[in-house]
């Protein structure tokens, strides 16, 4: 399949809509930024509508540069500027604003600060704790460079979810990631939080990148055996031509037997798997909350997305 051709089932709906325009003038107001925007996510309309409820974003914390530089991501790489500490009181008061019950913390990679950012991470997780205990936040971290103390700043600020993406398998970390990354770091950082807190943990695929079927299978071992909790499958897009290119356009059958596996084979709690999937999900997000704050067993869970999926 040609990689400079999008198959059919890569069609995006353009973002529009009152919502959609709400948040995003929110945002700007506060000077804030998100991964939705930052990396040109597909389903930024979807989320930001707000079609399954009150909308979604997923604020990335720490300025919109990021000290790494993976060859799959459009975040843009160097001069990163200092911290803005009042950041951590404005997503709070954004949240409230829009109107979330469900909030997604992510941010770049600080490797140039002396704590990396998890302080300043932990500080927005309180912020909004403390603003509204009710909400649920899921926090998208880096690898911290595996250092333990630092992933505990996180476990310690009590978050809901805590989720840290693997990315691609083994063979794959490098040419996809930083060289700074890495399987085993990526999966030691999860390994502590599932030994560490009693949060759910959740990691993340993408498909497209030159993986074979038995390395993801092998992936998915790996990550189970390190606790992980729930796991995403999503198609790998070139943000641009100095990016890694696409080596497949991965068909959608493909991405339902690889949640089967996850689910069926693995046991992990949920699985979220399709081309336009990415880490930070709606569905997902709903399956946690349903298990959460409505007290559902997991197959309840999955059965309540799937049905309004």
């Amino acid at each position: 399949m040609s990689r400079s051709r999008k198959p059919d089932w890569l069609k995006m709906r353009p973002p529009s809509g009152e919502r959609f325009t709400d948040i995003k003038q929110t945002l700007r107001d506060r000077n804030l930024n998100t991964v939705c925007e930052e990396a040109n996510c597909p389903n930024l309309g979807e989320c930001w509508s707000g079609r399954d409820g009150p909308g979604t974003a997923t604020f990335m914390l720490m300025g919109d540069r990021c000290s790494r530089g993976c060859n799959f991501c459009d975040v843009e790489t160097g001069g990163m500027d200092p911290l803005d500490p009042d950041e951590p009181q404005q997503v709070a008061d954004a949240v409230a604003e829009i109107g979330l019950d469900y909030v997604v913390l992510t941010s770049v990679d600080r490797d140039d600060l002396p704590d990396q950012g998890a302080s300043h991470f932990a500080e927005t997780i309180r912020a909004i704790k403390e603003r509204d205990p009710s909400i649920l936040v899921e926090c998208l971290i880096p690898d911290f460079q595996g250092e333990p103390d630092l992933v505990r700043k996180i476990i310690d600020a009590d978050p809901d979810v805590i989720a840290h993406n693997i990315e691609t398998v083994d063979r794959l970390q490098w040419p996809v990631r930083d060289r700074r990354a890495g399987y085993e770091q990526s999966l030691s950082v999860l390994r502590q939080v599932n030994r560490e807190s009693d949060c759910y943990s959740k990691t993340s695929l993408m498909l497209g990148v030159g993986e074979y079927a038995h390395e993801v299978y092998q992936t998915l071992s790996d990550l189970r055996q390190a606790g992980v909790d729930v796991v995403t499958f999503g198609q790998y897009l070139q943000p641009s031509r100095s990016h890694l290119e696409v080596s497949e356009y991965v068909h959608p059958d493909a991405f339902d037997t690889w949640q089967q596996v996850a689910e069926a084979e693995f046991d992990f709690l949920y699985c979220a798997s399709g081309p336009m999937v990415r880490s930070s999900y709606r569905a997902g997000e709903l399956f946690v909350e349903s298990v959460l704050r409505e007290g559902r067993s997991a197959d309840e869970a999955r059965a309540e997305v799937r049905a309004n999926d």
